[in-house]
C-alpha cells in the first residue's frame, strides 16, 4: 500500500503540478491511514478497504483530539488516492465516492490585540543583522498578509521599494502585489543596506530574500521557530504563527474600514466568502462601526 502511495504522489507532484507543501500534506495524512490499516489488521490493500474502514479512522482520529478540519482534508486525501487507483484500475471501485467530510463548523481567525502586536514588534530592537532581518520580516508579514510559503519563496527582485509594493505568487500560481506601507517599507531598507549583506556573505548568486546565518534561504519551520522565539521574548501570551499575523492584518484593516474587495485582493482569496469570516471577528468593533455611521443606528 505504501509503494502504492508513493505512485500516488509522484503523479499528483508532476502530472497536476500541485506544490510540494501539497504533496507534503498528502503523504503525512495518507501515512496517518495506511498506519491505521496495518496497525488495525482491517486490511491489506486498497482493494479490501471500505466505507466502514475509512469511517472507523475518522472516528479514532476525532477521539485522539484532531480537528474537523484536519479530520476533513485527510477524507479529501483518501478520496483522491481512492479515486486515482480506480482510475489506474487498481482498486475496483472508489468506495469514499460519496462520504461526506466531517462538519467544520465556523472557525474564527485567533489574531493579537493591535497592542500586542505594536509590543511585539517594538521588542525587536537594535542594529545585529539578524534583529534587523526579524524585524524586517515580521513587519513585512503584518504589513502585507502574507502565507508563510510566499515570504521564504520571495526573491530580491520582488520587492518594489520605489513603488512600495512586494510581488508574490499564491495559491493557484497567481501572482499579486500588495502594498508595503511606510514602516515595513523602512525596515526593508534597513535589511537590505545594513543586515542581507553581512548575511549573504559575498554570495551574489543568492536571489532569495531573506537570508539565515548560513547564507540559506528561510525554511518554513525556520520562520516558524524565529516567530515563537521572538513572541516568547516578547511575552506575548497567546501562540504566534505566521497566519496569527496574517489574520491580525486582515483584521486590523477591516476595524480600520477597510473594504472587504480590497482586503480579499490584497490575501490572494479566490473566494471572498473567505475574506467574510474577518466579519465575525471582533463583534465589538462591528457594533461600534454601525452605531456611528448608520443613518438610523
Amino acid at each position: 500500500m505504501r509503494a502504492q502511495v508513493e505512485q500516488f504522489l509522484d503523479h499528483i507532484a508532476y502530472e497536476r503540478g500541485l506544490s510540494e507543501n501539497t504533496r507534503s500534506a498528502y503523504a503525512a495524512d495518507l501515512a496517518a491511514f495506511v498506519t491505521f490499516l496495518e496497525e488495525s489488521g482491517a486490511a491489506t490493500t486498497f482493494a479490501d478497504v471500505t466505507r466502514q474502514h475509512i469511517a472507523v479512522f475518522l472516528e479514532k482520529q476525532r477521539k485522539l483530539g484532531f480537528r474537523a478540519t484536519t479530520r476533513a482534508r485527510r477524507l479529501i486525501a483518501i478520496k483522491v488516492l481512492l479515486t486515482f487507483l480506480a482510475s489506474e484500475g487498481v482498486i475496483p471501485t472508489d468506495v469514499a465516492a460519496l462520504m461526506a467530510a466531517p462538519s467544520k463548523g465556523r472557525v474564527l481567525p485567533r489574531t493579537l490585540s493591535e497592542q500586542e502586536i505594536a509590543s511585539l514588534l517594538a521588542s525587536i530592537d537594535g542594529d545585529a543583522p539578524l534583529v534587523v532581518r526579524d524585524r524586517s520580516m515580521l513587519e513585512l508579514f503584518y504589513a502585507c498578509g502574507l502565507r508563510v510559503s510566499e515570504v521564504v519563496s520571495l526573491r530580491l527582485s520582488d520587492v518594489r521599494l520605489d513603488d512600495g509594493v512586494v510581488s508574490c505568487i499564491g495559491k493557484g500560481n497567481k501572482q499579486r502585489l500588495i502594498p508595503l506601507g511606510a514602516v515595513a517599507g523602512e525596515w526593508l531598507r534597513r535589511y537590505l543596506a545594513e543586515a542581507r549583506p553581512r548575511l549573504a556573505r559575498g554570495n551574489m548568486a543568492q536571489s532569495a530574500l531573506y537570508l539565515t546565518v548560513r547564507s540559506a534561504p528561510f525554511t518554513r519551520q525556520g520562520v516558524f521557530a524565529m516567530l515563537r522565539k521572538r513572541a516568547s521574548e516578547a511575552a506575548i501570551a497567546h501562540a504566534v504563527s505566521p497566519h496569527v499575523l496574517r489574520h491580525c492584518f486582515a483584521s486590523h484593516l477591516l476595524a480600520h474600514g477597510a473594504q472587504i474587495r480590497a482586503i480579499q485582493e490584497m490575501l490572494g482569496h479566490a473566494d471572498i466568502a473567505t475574506t467574510q469570516i474577518y466579519t465575525h471577528v471582533d463583534d465589538g468593533q462591528a457594533r461600534a462601526t454601525h452605531a456611528r455611521f448608520h443613518p438610523r443606528a
